[in-house]
């Protein structure tokens, strides 16, 4: 995955992000739908429990997120089982930006946490 450089400016500019209570807020609202989403499930309220099969009902991706799923698969050479991880974080972080859909948008920050989590980043 391509990375675009971000100007020093950009770097150095002194305005705040967002703060931790909206954060706080925007993960409450997205704990809320996945309750929403799993209420009938025994044993799963989040989208790291899904099931295979609900996988597939739930992360449903248009094609140019399937393209850009293929082409990191194949430049990663990631597994079946990393498919299904970016998948279910792509639809936590569509959660997050309270989004019913996943949008290529959400899978390009997966990959690129898998692909950081691959390159040992953390130490």
């Amino acid at each position: 995955m391509e990375v675009v450089p971000v100007a020093f400016s950009e770097l150095s500019k002194t305005t705040q992000g967002e703060s931790s209570e909206i954060i706080r807020n925007r993960v409450i609202k997205a704990r809320e739908i996945q309750a929403a989403r799993y209420e009938k499930e025994d044993g799963v309220y989040a989208n790291a429990q899904m099931s295979s099969k609900q996988l597939r009902e739930i992360c449903v991706i248009d094609h140019v997120g399937e393209a850009l799923l293929k082409k990191a698969m194949e430049r990663l050479n990631l597994s079946a089982r990393a498919y299904d991880r970016i998948l279910k974080v792509s639809r936590t972080i569509a959660d997050l930006a309270a989004s019913e859909k996943i949008k290529p948008e959400h899978l390009a920050e997966s990959i690129h946490y898998r692909s950081l989590d691959r390159e040992g980043w953390a130490g």
